[in-house]
């Protein structure tokens, strides 16, 4: 028998003697404590495991138990009667003096399409109203063609929102006294697409000095403000009126723009 065993006999035996005496333990000198194994020392990692990286939309409020809202942008609260109002009062620019009406635009909220042209023409300047003259009239039967309507699923707008006298093309300082408030509509509206209608609309989306001819017919990702939105340059509806020829392949983009829409619904 080895000496612990010894030990642990000897100890036995005095808590024996003790208990049928008194039933007191005695401590005795010779008693060494029998100690209980020791637990191994914990293993500590060199490296710390990193905490786990959540997203804010998904963090929840201990105390409320409600959802952390994203920090809001700065303009949160504009909206797109505060847009018209500023586009009614501007003065910007020299189209401010000859202009009868501005013309901010018009649909609903949340569209799945923005129609964006180049500027109101004589007639949009007496209503105050976007595409109403013949080559509105055409744009709304196009969009029918494909299931979009302006007071359904469309927002209607312009490059400027006043008229350049004698119709003649926006110039680039009056496109760029007027974009703020276009780039505000589209981050209040979020679209799907941009439908961008005719060369001056295509050209000044997609920073691009291209003909219409060959942007027309394909998708281009342009930035507005800090969202990305897939743009389709087409004609505008006013060269239909003059070109008969050009409807074929105008059709073909507005068969291009509902597939696309489509697909995304799918998504």
């Amino acid at each position: 028998m080895t000496e612990k065993g010894k030990t642990a006999l000897s100890h036995f035996l005095n808590l024996t003697s003790d208990f049928l005496l008194d039933g007191y333990t005695r401590l005795r000198e010779e008693d060494e404590p029998i100690d209980p194994p020791s637990a191994p020392e914990p293993q500590v990692s060199e490296s710390p495991v990193p905490e786990p990286q959540i997203p804010l939309a998904y963090l929840i409020e201990e105390e409320t138990g409600e959802e952390l809202e994203e920090e809001r942008p700065d303009n949160f609260t504009d909206s797109l009667e505060a847009v018209a109002a500023d586009v009614t009062a501007c003065e910007a620019c020299g189209l401010a003096a000859t202009r009868t009406n501005a013309v901010p635009g018009e649909g609903i909220i949340r569209p799945l399409v923005v129609v964006i042209g180049e500027g109101p023409g004589a007639d949009e300047d007496a209503q105050g109203r976007p595409f109403v003259g013949r080559a509105g009239q055409l744009l709304d039967k196009m969009l029918a063609s494909i299931g979009l309507f302006r007071d359904k699923n469309c927002y209607i707008a312009n490059m400027v929102k006043c008229r350049p006298p004698g119709n003649r093309d926006p110039s680039y300082e009056e496109m760029r006294a007027c974009y703020p408030f276009l780039e505000r509509q589209i981050l209040l509206l979020r679209p799907k697409v941009i439908l961008c209608a005719g060369r001056v609309a295509a050209q000044n989306l997609l920073r691009t000095s291209k003909g219409i001819n060959a942007l027309r017919g394909e998708f281009v990702e342009i930035s507005i403000g800090e969202i990305f939105i897939p743009a389709l340059p087409t004609f505008h509806p006013s060269a239909l009126l003059r070109d008969e020829t050009l409807k074929r392949p105008a059709w073909e983009d507005l068969k291009l723009l509902r597939s696309k829409l489509d697909s995304l619904d799918e998504g």
